[in-house]
Formats: structure tokens, C-alpha cells, sequence
């Protein structure tokens, strides 16, 4: 039986590419969370009005891969600690976000945020990723799907 994992970290199109690469993970889906405009678009989300961030649904077989793996992916692809920044993308769309969908997605996304606080990787800098209840997930529109592997592209990565 396949669970759902939502994240957030920065340009949703790359956050995909890096899911879809996990051993496990069956689908990976744009989209919006966290929000309170029904069915946005991605213009209106743009306009860092709607309070959506640009995510990524992740569907995956817990049986392969664990849902820390799928945070280590999350944590490892973005910088958790600019607020409302990834690279050259600026707003609120483009935070930093755990939406988890149980109590142990919870538990263990907060477990996996205080370690990374602990080591040295940041050097003191505060983690301002957000860990909140998963709402309604809004699929972004059928050209934002699959970005990447449409158009030839390679992943983005932000350091």
C-alpha cells in the first residue's frame, strides 16, 4: 500500500525531478499547498497572494523506501534556511515546507529537522523550513507536470 509525502522546497519543477529519481517512489506531482484560494492557478499563486507553496505530492512504497529517505531527499536538494528563497526565486510560493500527512510523518519530519540543527551543515544558520498539517493538495497544470523530462532539462539544485 503506497502513503503520500508533501514537500516544498523552492521551484517545484526541480523538487519533482529530484523525487522521481528516488527507488520507491511510485509518482511525483506539482502543485500547490498550504493556501487558502481554491483551485489556484499558477498565475494567481505568482502573485504571492493565495499563500500556496509551489510542492511536490510524492506517492511511494514504504515497503522500498522509507519516508526518512524521502526527507533526506527534501533536505538535500534545497536550502532550509532562506526564508521564502531558493536561488533566484523570491515569495512565499517558494518556501521552505514539510506538509506531513500523519502524526509520524510529523514526528519524524521534526526528528529530522532538530538533527540537521544539531550538525554542522549550517554553521549556526537558523532552519526556517515549516513542518504544518497537510491540507488540500492542489495539482499544478498538465505543462508544469514533468517539466524536466519534457523539455530536456537536468535537475536544479541550489547550494
Amino acid at each position: 500500500m503506497s502513503e503520500k509525502a508533501t514537500f516544498a522546497a523552492g521551484c517545484f519543477w526541480g523538487v519533482e525531478a529530484a523525487f522521481r529519481k528516488v527507488k520507491g517512489v511510485i509518482n511525483a506531482t506539482v502543485g500547490y499547498s498550504g493556501g487558502s484560494t481554491p483551485n489556484p492557478t499558477y498565475e494567481q499563486v505568482c502573485t504571492d497572494k493565495t499563500g500556496h507553496a509551489e510542492s511536490v505530492q510524492v506517492e511511494f512504497d514504504p515497503l522500498v523506501v522509507p519516508y526518512e529517505k524521502l526527507l533526506d531527499t527534501f533536505w538535500s536538494i534545497h536550502d532550509p534556511t532562506t526564508r521564502n528563497r531558493q536561488g533566484p526565486d523570491v515569495g512565499t510560493q517558494y518556501r521552505s515546507a514539510i506538509f506531513y500527512h500523519t502524526p509520524e510523518q510529523k514526528d519524524r519530519a521534526t526528528a529530522s529537522k532538530e538533527e540537521l540543527e544539531q550538525s554542522a551543515r549550517y554553521r549556526g544558520r537558523s532552519i526556517v523550513t515549516e513542518i504544518v498539517p497537510a491540507t488540500t493538495f492542489y495539482p499544478a497544470e498538465e505543462y508544469h507536470q514533468r517539466y524536466h523530462q519534457k523539455h530536456g532539462l537536468g535537475s536544479c539544485r541550489v547550494d
